[in-house]
């Protein structure tokens, strides 16, 4: 699934995100969902999302 709809994506959930320092190279972090930063209900490029550890990223992969 990918991560382009906020209605995907809820907090807790496993997930991958392109930093955005990352996103020439594509460079994947792994992590869980704490917070859903962006408010459309949907974004071409990936919803934002804080991770537990801190890390803010777009989502390009939902993990089931």
């Amino acid at each position: 699934m990918n991560g382009t709809q906020r209605k995907n994506i809820t907090v807790g959930k496993q997930v991958s995100v392109v930093q955005k320092q990352h996103q020439r190279s594509g460079q994947l972090t792994e992590g869980v969902v704490a917070r859903i930063l962006t408010n459309s209900a949907n974004h071409p490029h990936g919803i934002k999302v804080k991770l537990e550890d801190g890390t803010v990223g777009r989502v390009k992969t939902i993990h089931e």
